[in-house]
């Protein structure tokens, strides 16, 4: 029960972050994306389920809240939650090096997905202003983020498996 506690409030908490405060303070008009960083740590710490499921509450808050259109990122987020969570049998929770290579290489696929579905597909083929200007940044600044959040994340993992 801890766990799923949590899960929920990871998702409500980084999502009103997202959509406020980083919202806000952007640089060159890119945000952190704190929602695939929560998506992709539940999905290599708990597993694909886990994964899974925390991802379609992360793509669903982000369709209800900002997508054009409805089902687009839950499917997406869902996706990349279960890619991470096949990584759970290889994780070791005091090596960073796996998070920062899933999180970025999630954050590289969510990146051309969103350009080929929501781009490509509707005439506008410029990709290199794309991946210079959006898909590149986003992941650097999320990267960044990750190394900030993610020893809160597996603070809070550790917390919730311990057993007494």
């Amino acid at each position: 029960m801890k766990k799923v506690i949590f899960a929920v409030l990871a998702v409500w908490i980084t999502f009103i972050l997202q959509s406020s405060i980083f919202s806000r303070i952007n640089i060159g008009g890119i945000v952190p994306n704190l929602l695939i960083i929560v998506t992709a740590c539940f999905g290599f710490m708990e597993g694909d389920l886990a994964g899974l499921l925390v991802g379609f509450g992360c793509g669903m808050l982000m369709d209800v809240f900002h997508g054009s259109f409805k089902g687009f990122y839950s499917l997406l987020y869902m996706y990349l939650g279960y890619m991470n969570g096949k990584f759970c049998n290889v994780f070791f929770p005091e090596d960073i090096k796996l998070p920062l290579v899933l999180i970025t290489s999630t954050d590289l696929i969510y990146g051309l997905s969103c350009y080929v579905f929501l781009f490509l597909l509707r005439g506008r083929f410029d990709i290199g202003f794309y991946l210079g200007h959006v898909i590149f940044p986003e992941v650097i600044m999320t990267v960044l983020m990750t190394l900030i959040i993610y020893p809160i994340i597996l603070w809070m993992h550790n917390k919730t498996n311990t057993v007494r």
